[in-house]
């Protein structure tokens, strides 16, 4: 019962929350900037929502034997970028304006690949241990109001009450931090005596797919030669997923909770690499100067 109350009121209930904050950062321009720098939107969406899930598949076809654990990695890949990206993308000196651009982009579009992607990932890697029919109507309406309602919800305050909208918006990031940490806990708490034979598993995969992306989204932005800043910000956005949404979807919709287990060992690596991506940032940026 208890945990019946997490999954279907709390959980949904606390990611309404933070993507209301997310909302609340974002404006009419973000969507608009498409228009500003075209070549930059396009090669993001392309790593997001073409090569990201793409290489979700790969890894887990390659490297996951168990079957929720490979639609929980594909489960994440087809995640949007999150408030987490936008916060990196800012602290390593990136061009915020494209990482909050392709977050809001994304976030609509998932709407419609999620339950696509997962549908497929479904028919992939199915097993009597993962649910083969997908509840896709369900899935689309879980994703709206968890998704586009609370991110319009937070433009509508941000539009009409700013200085609301500008202190409300750290305590809701602050409060997704802490939510997050809270529900890694739980998860892994749930998975009871089969939680280290899943780690060994789902942790390497999880770190393997952060790194991975945030190469090719660096290595996509050098090729198609943006500018530093603009390179940063393609590899968070393309490398940084939404775990909270896939731990969700996994939750409340898929109900399986090794499934959402990828996610959350994504959440732990992606602090991890995201970090060390600023520190490298901010020495790159000082020997910069000193030459």
């Amino acid at each position: 019962m208890t945990s019946s109350i997490f999954s279907q009121l709390v959980l949904p209930l606390s990611l309404f929350i933070i993507m209301f904050g997310m909302g609340l950062s974002l404006q009419r321009q973000d969507f608009a900037r498409v228009v500003k720098f075209p070549k930059a939107v396009a090669i993001g969406l392309l790593g997001q929502m073409v090569l990201l899930p793409a290489m979700g598949f790969l890894i887990a076809a390659l490297f996951l034997g168990t079957p929720a654990l490979a639609v929980g990695l594909v489960l994440l890949a087809a995640c949007p970028g999150g408030t987490t990206s936008n916060l990196i993308a800012y602290h390593a000196r990136g061009d915020l304006a494209l990482s909050v651009t392709l977050t809001a982009i994304t976030s609509v579009l998932t709407i419609i690949t999620i339950p696509i992607v997962v549908g497929l990932a479904l028919a992939v890697f199915k097993n009597t241990e993962v649910p083969i029919e997908l509840p896709i109507a369900r899935m689309v309406l879980t994703l709206f109001l968890i998704t586009l309602l609370p991110i319009f919800l937070g433009m509508l305050v941000r539009a009409i009450r700013t200085q609301l909208a500008q202190r409300l918006e750290p305590k809701i990031s602050a409060f997704g931090a802490i939510f997050l940490g809270l529900l890694i806990i739980i998860i892994l708490y749930q998975q009871g005596d089969s939680l280290l034979g899943q780690l060994v598993s789902a942790g390497p995969t999880a770190l393997l797919l952060n790194v991975a992306m945030m190469a090719v989204g660096f290595m996509l932005a050098v090729w198609f030669n943006l500018n530093d800043r603009q390179r940063a910000s393609i590899t968070v956005e393309v490398g940084i997923q939404n775990s909270t949404l896939a731990i969700l979807i996994a939750s409340t919709v898929l109900n399986d909770g090794t499934i959402a287990l990828p996610a959350a060992m994504y959440s732990l690596a992606m602090y991890l690499t995201g970090g060390s991506f600023i520190v490298w940032r901010r020495w790159q940026g000082k020997r910069a100067l000193a030459l």
